[in-house]
């Protein structure tokens, strides 16, 4: 992607817009033109965020409450739970689970 100097908008390519029947990069607000003499290719590569965990790691489950409930995958009785308001305000709370079996730790929610 290019962008014209004079206003930051987007520049796009116009085939025969140039003199001689070039392609050229024209901007739509202004009348910036930059002819395109021969091919150019520019790659970037861009760097991925880290994905950020919704639930706040295992810091966020260190002082929460438990309940008995049963962990759909390892079938233990006990699991701790949180409430987080993901939706609008008049839309109920999530309850999240994490398994209390320390060799577990499966994460669901309340559906």
């Amino acid at each position: 992607m290019h962008f014209c100097p004079s206003c930051t908008n987007l520049l796009l390519v116009e085939c025969g817009a140039g003199q001689g029947g070039e392609s050229c990069l024209v901007c739509q607000t202004c009348p910036y033109m930059y002819p395109i003499s021969r091919p150019f290719v520019a790659r970037t590569v861009l760097k991925r965020k880290e994905v950020d965990d919704v639930l706040g790691g295992d810091k966020a489950w260190a002082n929460v409450d438990s309940i008995e409930t049963q962990c759909p995958k390892c079938r233990h009785q006990r699991a701790y739970f949180m409430q987080i308001q993901l939706r609008s305000a008049d839309e109920p709370m999530t309850i999240f689970y994490r398994c209390c079996n320390p060799e577990c730790k499966y994460n669901w929610k309340e559906n």
